[in-house]
């Protein structure tokens, strides 16, 4: 599915819809850098941006709605020690570039200090993890509104329980230019897509709902009839087994967490607290901890942004740097953090290209790519079979975490009721509550089965909304509290 290309095609492609039409070139991007530079800071960077997005949602057969937009903008990021300045505008122009650049430098005091601006841009490697092409250009709206109908038409054929169907269609097309202070200059094309599918079972008067969807960095050709049967057969199976559910017995238990998606759990309650902002600032339950054992034997953490094609891959993030695998958690012991290029600074440590940012508008700051748990070597079968009295979590909905001492709460959308080794029936309303950092010390059986998810996952942060991937393997957890309506 990958094109083949270079960073340098993706730069032409930024020239072209970014600079040429404001007559901006590269000495104009050293003259604004050089205006930050005219007082004392240590970096200072440009973030250009374009960003094409549509979206369609379609209900009962009817399209309920469709938006189509398109942005674009610079910001101007100047950092002096701890402290950073920030000013962007929504035209791209030499007059608004000037102007952020001399509103950014009030952060330090007047008159250059040792650090100086390079004279020079250079192009950074190039790297090709997914295609270059526009995914809403490649198919047009009539075929569009089809596929949705398709889903509906496949999930009220699959039972005819389900009573009401909802689908809807993303599409977006994001172009970035980075141009640094080092003389690095930097760019991206990233297309991003995702199918959605909810649907309403009803039965004897009880009405119960079921999610399933998809995506990533490709474009809408991807969605064919085998992945949209997928899509649809998670979403209407999900319903229906809440149909049969009861109510779930509450205490302290053993849980077996399923593959892929709910390693969403582990995103929240481990994944913030390895970031390196909350690690510097000491706020997080992981600070100061590197070489300590900090989780089971056989636990092994990765972030990896590299994963061709993943909604949570990049070629570079927000900030020039080209995307790692990270190993964060090795056999149980603490590796690393995951790192921007303020907080690698500020902590002497080499950065991980873990640098994001919402959009032009936003600062970036360490986040998250693809975050999962390695696989073990036990047979799902078998973890789920050792469970004497216990929940089998399959699906997650909402959940949160305070990062500070690690403790999450989350719903289980898809979760059973096992004992002696069997499934019982399935469970309504299972919330599990423990503590992240704790919660790693108690993992005593891992699954050969690790898998990431469809593609759907968003992570909010300060406000900001970025794409991101997760997964794991099937894991059996000791003394998990699972509150419950039994």
């Amino acid at each position: 599915m990958n094109i083949v290309d270079n960073g340098i095609d993706r730069l032409a492609v930024a020239r072209r819809l970014l600079l040429e039409p404001a007559g901006l070139h590269e000495g104009d991007l050293s003259r604004a850098l050089a205006e930050v530079f005219e007082h004392r800071v240590d970096y200072a960077d440009l973030y250009f941006q374009y960003t094409r997005s549509e979206g369609w949602s379609l209900e009962e057969g009817i399209v309920k709605s469709g938006s189509f937009s398109i942005d674009q903008g610079v910001g101007v990021r100047a950092v002096a020690g701890e402290k950073t300045a920030f000013a962007y505008s929504d035209e791209i122009n030499a007059g608004a570039l000037m102007s952020a650049a001399r509103a950014t430098r009030t952060i330090a005091r007047a008159g250059a200090g040792r650090t100086r601006v390079a004279g020079t841009m250079t192009p950074g490697a190039g790297r090709s993890l997914y295609p270059a092409d526009d995914p809403i250009a490649r198919m047009d709206a009539e075929a569009k509104v089809a596929l949705l109908e398709k889903v509906e038409r496949m999930a009220r054929g699959r039972d005819p329980r389900i009573a009401q169907v909802m689908a809807g269609l993303a599409a977006e097309w994001d172009v970035v230019l980075v141009a640094r202070s080092d003389g690095v200059l930097a760019a991206d094309v990233r297309p991003l897509v995702r199918l959605s599918v909810s649907v309403i079972a009803e039965a004897d008067g009880r009405r119960e709902q079921g999610n399933g969807g998809g995506g990533g960095r490709f474009d809408l050709s991807y969605f064919d009839d085998e992945i949209i049967e997928r899509y649809v057969r998670d979403a209407v199976d999900a319903a229906l087994v809440n149909l049969e559910s009861r109510p779930v017995p509450a205490g302290t238990m053993t849980v077996v967490l399923g593959p892929g998606w709910p390693g969403v759990l582990l995103h929240e309650a481990i994944g913030h607290g390895l970031e390196g902002d909350f690690n510097r600032k000491g706020s997080s339950a992981f600070a100061g901890r590197l070489g300590q054992r900090v989780a089971a034997k056989g636990v092994t953490v990765v972030d990896d942004g590299t994963i061709p094609d993943r909604r949570g891959s990049l070629n570079v993030d927000d900030e020039g740097n080209a995307t790692q695998r990270n190993v964060l958690i090795e056999d149980g012991i603490l590796k690393g953090y995951l790192q921007d290029s303020l907080n690698a600074r500020l902590m002497k440590v080499p950065v991980t290209g873990n640098g994001r940012r919402e959009s032009f508008a936003h600062l970036p700051m360490p986040r998250m790519t693809n975050t999962f748990m390695l696989g073990g070597d036990r047979d799902p079968r078998e973890i789920v079979a050792s469970l004497d009295r216990g929940l089998y979590a399959v699906n997650f909905g909402g959940g949160q975490v305070d990062i500070t001492n690690g403790k999450f709460v989350f719903s289980a959308s898809e979760a059973y009721w096992v004992e002696k080794g069997r499934i019982q029936y399935p469970v309504k309303g299972a919330t599990i509550i423990g503590n992240g950092p704790d919660a790693l010390t108690r993992v005593t059986m891992i699954g050969n089965d690790m898998r990431l998810d469809s593609g759907v996952g968003v992570c909010g942060k300060d406000g900001q909304s970025v794409p991101v991937g997760v997964g794991q393997p099937t894991l059996r957890i000791e003394g998990l509290t699972v509150g419950g309506t039994a």
